[in-house]
């Protein structure tokens, strides 16, 4: 237990008689960056928040930085930062101030200099007198990262904090996560962009309240057994509908003009690659495909009362 950052079970959450979050288990080992994916609506905010002690679970136990989280939610708090998925702070305030007044709540020793110092590390030092609600949604972003970070938290909560911005923000946020990582933060964040799991060391499915599968990113494909293939070339339309209607395909997603085939019978697959000429490529490590494999799987929790 002593590597774990987090370790929950049996995590448990109903709201209107639904239950949104239904027996989740997770352990998230120290100094990680570890992605939480699902779909929207799936439970990954309540579940982010039982575990960091905003939200009391139902049923279920857990630590989070060796702290209960049912009985020392206070004391997790002053120790984890967590950046909401909408922007929280005061559109009317500026940057520093914004920052200034975290600090306050806080009651950080040398303010002035901590402010400063969280202005210059997010690349904000040029701005800090610009009006928040002014700000891009790239510029919101490093502004509410600044403020989670700057009471220098062990554990960093991102609740899907890349929604709403252009490609370039989405990489600049993650070269700091990437740089706050290797300080030896423990990083917890969720997302629904595949492109944003490979940047993970380990990676959570969560779909309809009910964990699919977790372990190191690496490893997710092979645990899931999915082969994959992509093919392209000819009437991709007409190679589609052909290869949806061959019995040994058992899935198959578009991404523009290319096919991402796949079947967990591999002997299956290669015979009917060979049934349908194209350029096809063996693809590795197919996060994408996992998930949508398993999501197809998954029971909606909405379909009756829970």
């Amino acid at each position: 237990m002593s590597g774990l950052a987090i370790s929950v079970r049996g995590l448990t959450k109903a709201f209107g008689g639904r239950k949104v979050v239904d027996g989740f288990d997770m352990d998230v080992p120290k100094g990680a960056i570890y992605g939480f994916l699902g779909p929207n609506g799936s439970g990954k905010t309540t579940t982010i928040r039982m575990m960091c002690g905003l939200l009391t679970p139902e049923a279920g136990v857990g630590t989070c930085l060796g702290l209960d989280i049912l009985t020392q939610s206070q004391a997790i708090k002053e120790r984890v930062g967590y950046m909401t998925q909408r922007f929280s702070l005061y559109e009317d305030l500026t940057i520093r101030e914004n920052l200034d007044f975290i600090a306050r709540m806080y009651r950080m020793k040398d303010r002035k200099a901590r402010v400063g110092r969280a202005l210059e590390d997010l690349g904000l030092a040029g701005r800090a007198g610009q009006l928040a609600g002014s700000l891009s949604g790239g510029w919101k972003q490093r502004l509410a990262l600044a403020a989670c970070m700057l009471h220098e938290p062990e554990l960093l909560m991102l609740d899907e904090p890349t929604a709403g911005v252009d490609p370039k923000a989405r990489r600049d946020f993650w070269d700091e996560i990437r740089r706050l990582s290797a300080r030896g933060v423990t990083v917890l964040v969720s997302t629904h962009y595949m492109d944003e799991a490979v940047q993970c060391d380990f990676i959570a499915y969560i779909a309809y309240g009910r964990k699919l599968i977790s372990g190191p990113a690496r490893e997710i494909p092979r645990m899931v057994g999915l082969h994959t293939w992509v093919v392209e070339g000819g009437d991709i339309a007409v190679l589609e509908a052909a290869l949806r209607a061959d019995p040994a395909v058992r899935q198959v997603a578009r991404f523009g003009a290319v096919l991402h085939v796949s079947s967990p019978d591999e002997a299956g697959l290669l015979a009917a690659i060979a049934r349908h000429p194209g350029q096809w490529t063996k693809l590795e490590g197919g996060l994408e495909e996992a998930f949508i494999w398993l999501m197809s799987g998954a029971q909606d929790n909405f379909g009756g009362a829970a």
